[in-house]
């Protein structure tokens, strides 16, 4: 039922690096992300900023652009080893028929843009400029303290696919969540921990959201105060809980334009090829949430469309226990 993955993938992602956004109002957002996240900027102009983690030492891990439109995802990026993987990837997209175009953007070097089997799109960089680590600068610390991009969670009609096509370009499964023997969710990585990537069903290609790391619990009740004092108190969306994939504790919340972005603690650490994925029966819904009320039916169901891309329904949507369900009660 698991794909296996591929011991020797075409070219080496090494992590997630970058997502990419439309927004209305830059102001909004930015304040948004540094007052209540706690992101820094790196870099702003008249059409958008550069914005990074407390720990990150990478120029940027969310672009904001500004565009009258939908608010939408124009992308999301990851960082491959060495400009020779950039070469590679492009000769295995054009063998496998994906168009695969080169492209530059200020404060990184060439970048290939592509969309992967399903039609999300996708960056893959080796270079960005680097700024100073911000960790000891406690006087800079905003918000929940957002240290690192970790991973983003893509909606998609067809689990099993985008785990298979994954797997062939090296990621590996550290937990998935099945009903019998179908796969209906999975958690994805790269860089030694439990997800650079998840996969869950529903309408898409979507992105579901984006989440930095932070050092402490108290970190995701800070973000909380912190929303609650900017006045965005109503932009945290679920949360405080705890997850039962994983173990993290969470909270996630909702930006000015309706993107969806997660806060939580660290998970664990996975390195050795011998340690097996971990199976979690989706009919046992108690066990993907620790404690914590379950989720409302808008954080199942909405998601910030990709640039472009038309979203493909499921042929079998999952069936999440929401609050809305929980409230009602037995039938």
């Amino acid at each position: 039922m698991l794909p296996s993955p591929a011991p020797d993938p075409p070219f080496n992602i090494t992590r997630m690096s970058h997502v990419v956004l439309t927004v209305r109002d830059l102001d909004a957002s930015l304040a948004f992300y540094t007052e209540v996240v706690g992101l820094v900027v790196s870099a702003r102009d008249a059409d958008g900023a550069w914005l990074r983690g407390l720990e990150e030492a990478a120029h940027h891990s969310l672009i904001l652009r500004v565009s009258r439109g939908e608010p939408v995802c124009k992308r999301v990026g990851y960082r491959v080893r060495g400009e020779d993987d950039l070469d590679r990837a492009k000769e295995f997209f054009d063998r496998t028929g994906l168009p695969a175009t080169w492209s530059r953007h200020l404060y990184q070097r060439r970048a290939l843009h592509v969309s992967d089997h399903a039609g999300t799109p996708i960056e893959l960089v080796a270079h960005m400029d680097t700024c100073p680590r911000l960790l000891t600068r406690f006087d800079l610390w905003r918000g929940g303290h957002a240290q690192r991009l970790d991973h983003v969670q893509i909606q998609v009609p067809d689990v099993p696919a985008a785990a298979g096509y994954y797997a062939a370009l090296g990621f590996r499964i550290s937990e998935y969540m099945a009903i019998g023997e179908e796969l209906i969710g999975a958690f994805m990585f790269r860089k030694g921990d439990t997800q650079d990537v998840v996969f869950l069903p529903g309408a898409g290609p979507r992105l579901h959201h984006f989440a930095y790391t932070v050092q402490e619990s108290r970190d995701l009740f800070a973000v909380c105060d912190a929303a609650g004092r900017a006045g965005m108190g109503d932009k945290v969306e679920r949360g405080p809980g705890r997850h039962g994939p994983s173990a993290a504790l969470f909270v996630y919340l909702r930006d000015p334009d309706g993107h969806r972005v997660e806060l939580f603690c660290n998970h664990y650490q996975i390195i050795d090829t011998e340690i097996e994925p971990i199976r979690w029966d989706a009919k046992e819904q108690s066990l993907l949430l620790q404690w914590g009320l379950p989720a409302q039916r808008r954080w199942f169901a909405e998601a910030t469309n990709f640039a472009s891309v038309a979203p493909i329904e499921p042929e079998h949507p999952g069936a999440w226990n929401t609050l809305e369900k929980y409230l009602a009660g037995p039938d």
